[in-house]
């Protein structure tokens, strides 16, 4: 099962996310608050996928993404954007994003995600 590094600013939706994983056999090897600690954790801890939120402190997440792919670019990330952020998504694609999914999301809608990412 995968290694997963959760960024979001929200603690309760890291939470959940860490909640989700765990309960499909995956692990959350690691969590940032914000762009640049997700720059940081990825290199430290290199994760199979990284969830990635766009709307954060320090540095957002599309700045994050360019930035791991820059490092790495194989890495697997999937965009968890809130509705209304459509352009940011599309940028984030642009970028080499994965995935993307919406919040609030189910957890079945999570974990296909993941998993449709790991086959790639």
């Amino acid at each position: 099962m995968a290694g997963v590094l959760v960024v979001d600013d929200a603690a309760f939706m890291r939470l959940t996310i860490k909640q989700m994983l765990e309960a499909h056999g995956h692990t959350m090897i690691g969590e940032a608050a914000d762009g640049l600690e997700a720059v940081s954790k990825f290199a430290a801890l290199k994760p199979e996928v990284v969830f990635l939120d766009i709307t954060m402190p320090e540095m957002n997440g599309i700045e994050a993404l360019r930035l791991i792919k820059e490092m790495d670019p194989k890495a697997k990330i999937i965009i968890c954007s809130a509705m209304g952020q459509q352009a940011m998504v599309a940028q984030a694609v642009q970028y080499g994003a994965k995935d993307f999914i919406v919040k609030p999301f189910e957890e079945h809608r999570l974990i296909r995600a993941l998993e449709d990412v790991l086959k790639k």
